[in-house]
């Protein structure tokens, strides 16, 4: 099996999507491996920004576009997890304040293993690694003018086992990380496929956004959430009947018809998920670690043995 892809997207693809009243959010086409989305908060005094990019190309052209908005300096940088594609550009922001869950800050400053050929090679570029120096356990409220906005831990492995979100709801706006996806694939490896359920129904679904900057893909409203939902059920659903049938995650997910997810990007993510829903059958607590390797490796041969795509 192969996932069908799009053009070629490029860095001069992405956007500043304002959102109103000083909130905007950077979108990078097409959303697929590596290619997050930011955002950025302009105040009177200073702007507060949201993630960084996957590589020093991607968050230098991120930085030039809020200096393009605003010549305000840069006070705050939330990380929302510790992804490298949402981390790896944080010394680009060397004057603000790097806030993150703590563990959050563990896991960046532990560094994500070495994996070998599992993507198409890209350049991250030589910054060092600038791990968050101001954290939470359950939250913090930080303040652009005025605006209240906050930061909070969602309070159980879903993407990762160190998910935030920065709520706003003076504007009922929500920046959700990879705990939302839009028109792509989620991806649980780290984190938990029944722990990104209750996140989204217990935790997202009840602040009823009117915009989600998601992750990756387009901005959004609340309507996404039933297509992630839909998608996470069909993830359990399938695991559950594939592991009584003695079938493995990489055999499971070559039998899967993924039916309207295929034109999902990433659709090789099916894998990694069947692993994660797997050691959930088995009982172990929600976001144990996997062996990362392995299941990658797992994903690469469903993709006929080929790297994953990535046009970071």
């Amino acid at each position: 099996m192969s996932t069908s892809r799009h053009d070629h997207p490029g860095i001069e693809d992405a956007r500043v999507q304002d959102l109103g009243d000083g909130l905007y959010a950077y979108i990078q086409p097409d959303g697929s491996w590596f290619i997050n989305n930011t955002g950025f908060l302009v105040g009177r005094d200073g702007v507060t920004i949201v993630d960084a990019c996957a590589t020093e190309r991607r968050t230098r052209a991120f930085r030039s576009s809020v200096e393009r908005i605003t010549d305000q300096p840069m006070r705050v940088l939330v990380n929302t997890h510790s992804h490298p594609d949402h981390t790896i550009g944080n010394a680009l922001f060397a004057e603000a304040a790097i806030v993150a869950h703590e563990t959050t800050r563990e896991d960046v400053k532990r560094g994500f293993p070495p994996l070998g050929a599992i993507w198409e090679p890209f350049d991250t570029g030589s910054l060092p690694p600038a791990a968050p120096f101001l954290t939470y356990r359950d939250g913090v409220t930080l303040w652009v003018d005025d605006l209240r906005c906050e930061v909070r831990h969602v309070g159980v492995a879903a993407h990762t086992t160190n998910d935030s979100i920065v709520w706003v709801p003076e504007r009922s706006v929500l920046y959700a990380g990879d705990l939302v996806f839009s028109g792509g694939t989620p991806f649980l490896m780290s984190g938990s496929v029944a722990g990104s359920i209750q996140v989204l129904t217990e935790v997202i679904a009840p602040l009823n956004p009117t915009t989600i900057v998601p992750g990756h893909g387009p901005v959004c409203g609340a309507e996404v959430l039933d297509d992630v939902l839909e998608y996470l059920r069909f993830v359990q659903d399938t695991a559950r009947a594939a592991k009584d049938a003695g079938l493995s995650p990489l055999n499971a997910g070559r039998e899967t018809d993924l039916g309207r997810f295929a034109e999902w990007t990433d659709s090789e993510r099916i894998v990694g998920n069947l692993h994660r829903a797997y050691a959930e059958l088995d009982g172990l607590p929600l976001g144990t670690p996997l062996n990362i390797a392995a299941v990658l490796t797992d994903m690469v041969t469903y993709n006929n043995g080929n790297p994953l795509t990535c046009y970071a």
